[in-house]
């Protein structure tokens, strides 16, 4: 188990170097040992503590249903942060989610917010760069769709115009 976290860890530190194109993924097991620290927490405020890893661990899940509960965690206690730096992370947290279910819009709306909160975080500034790929990505792809569906009627209809004559 602690040679998985620390393999997570390394990937963690290698996204925010600059080093990779990926967000880290965070597997079950680490997912199940925050589930547990929250379960056995003695106060409210180490289930508070617990409750953030968890929601950190979930948002960086493989499974959408993970990260959808992530994001449920998330917006359920944003309310009651008590800082702009808890705020900051929590919003930073939302936008990791929307991020991995493929809300782009919404992603970049959350780490935009997180950047107004702290104009040089270095986390939100890579997940920004992150969000505006896809999104550009995405465009492209769009745009590549769209002229082929245009080629395909316009063929279609060329051809229709040489069967009649």
């Amino acid at each position: 188990m602690e040679a998985k976290i620390n393999r997570f860890f390394d990937s963690v530190g290698t996204f925010f170097s600059g080093n990779s194109e990926n967000i880290p993924w965070c597997d079950h097991d680490i997912i199940a040992g925050c589930e547990k620290e929250v379960r056995e927490a003695a106060s409210e405020e180490q289930k508070g503590d617990s409750v953030m890893r968890l929601s950190w661990a979930l948002v960086h899940s493989k499974d959408q249903a993970d990260v959808n509960r992530g994001i449920a965690m998330v917006e359920a206690s944003l309310a009651n942060s008590n800082s702009s730096l808890q705020t900051r992370e929590k919003l930073y947290l939302l936008a990791v989610g929307y991020y991995r279910i493929g809300d782009y819009p919404r992603s970049r709306q959350l780490v935009d917010h997180c950047l107004e909160i702290e104009p040089e975080w270095r986390q939100a500034r890579t997940l920004k760069k992150a969000v505006e790929d896809k999104i550009s990505k995405d465009g492209l792809i769009g745009v590549g769709i769209a002229t082929t569906a245009v080629g395909l009627l316009v063929g279609g209809i060329a051809a229709a115009l040489i069967r009649k004559k």
